[in-house]
């Protein structure tokens, strides 16, 4: 892992709980690979905002590593 993956992995996705994108790439990498199973693992969506904040980039994730909704 190259300096550069350790800076993505910390940038957060769901502000409101503090999860980072490398959480997210770990239970993605375990097979985890819905909105839903990563809200449930993450905690993401539950906070102040409801998920309009974080959704977007989840959604985005799922799509980079070829779990699109197809939407």
């Amino acid at each position: 892992m190259d300096q550069q993956e350790i800076i993505e992995g910390l940038k957060p996705v769901c502000l409101c709980k503090n999860v980072k994108k490398r959480v997210f790439l770990k239970y993605i990498a375990e097979g985890k690979t819905t909105l839903e199973e990563l809200r449930a693992a993450t905690g993401a969506g539950s906070g102040p905002c409801g998920g309009k904040r974080c959704t977007p980039k989840i959604l985005a994730l799922l799509e980079e590593k070829g779990f699109g909704t197809g939407a």
